[in-house]
């Protein structure tokens, strides 16, 4: 016999509690009793992209979707630690609330601002000091290593350039990157495959720095152009489709001017 649970027009964050207490109980499901957060890690991931796309949509139904389905994640994770004794959802929220209160001196204290830079400003030197952070180092350091690559090169470069550590402008940025272009041109010559890993790392971290100076997110910058080449095979494909080409077979040059084409229009 299941596990009866009221109904309600409407649930609030303690129905979602007492459900995956249920879930994870003697009588609950056997999947949901079996998971860790090594298991759910890529699941965390998962559903904070789809929050994304959602907002990449504006699809506000999908995106209140998508935030339970985050909000789930949280509940799970900090059930599992309940469940060991460290900490719960509540030690959660009180974490959450004390940060916001004392990263936020200018609300929260007699901290005078006057500008959201200098909000921002404050804000890291806050964040590096409740870190003990005690370095300039360690504020790199901190910079996750499971954040996308681009995202981690750019975060880890923006909180280098907040030391000084910096080019003094972006053609100085794009002279690096051509260097760097030129050093993997000959690690290509030299048939050397371990210098044309680090080299080709050396140019797209160089790519991420012109990004930065262009004030482009070069996450979302690599994403756009993935799509416009989707789109542009698309277009591609449907051309070739028309005219009997087969694209596993066809040309090099054929299949130039089919790109050159569906670029044009």
């Amino acid at each position: 016999m299941g596990v009866s649970y009221e109904k309600k027009e409407k649930y609030d964050i303690n129905d979602l509690l007492n459900i995956m207490e249920i879930l994870r109980g003697e009588q609950g499901c056997p999947w949901d009793k079996e998971q860790t957060h090594a298991s759910m890690r890529k699941d965390m991931i998962e559903e904070a992209y789809e929050v994304c796309e959602a907002i990449d949509l504006d699809d506000k139904a999908l995106l209140k979707e998508e935030l339970g389905d985050v909000l789930l994640q949280v509940v799970h994770h900090a059930r599992i630690e309940q469940e060991q004794g460290s900490f719960d959802f509540s030690d959660v929220c009180d974490g959450i609330c004390k940060k916001l209160i004392v990263r936020h001196p200018h609300v929260f204290a007699d901290t005078q601002v006057s500008s959201t830079d200098q909000v921002l400003t404050n804000w890291e030197q806050i964040k590096q000091e409740t870190k003990g952070q005690q370095t300039k180092t360690d504020t790199l350091v901190s910079v996750p290593k499971t954040f996308p690559a681009l995202m981690r090169a750019q975060k880890v470069q923006k909180r280098a350039a907040k030391t000084g550590f910096d080019y003094p402008d972006l053609y100085w940025a794009m002279g690096d990157l051509e260097s760097e272009l030129d050093e993997l041109q000959c690690a290509i010559e030299d048939q050397d495959p371990d210098q044309c890993f680090e080299e080709l790392g050396d140019v797209l971290f160089s790519a991420v720095n012109m990004a930065r100076f262009l004030k482009v997110d070069a996450e979302e910058s690599l994403n756009a152009s993935t799509e416009k080449f989707i789109d542009r095979f698309r277009k591609v494909e449907q051309l070739a489709n028309e005219r009997g080409i087969d694209l596993s077979e066809g040309s090099i040059t054929a299949m130039d001017e089919l790109w050159k084409e569906a670029k044009k229009k």
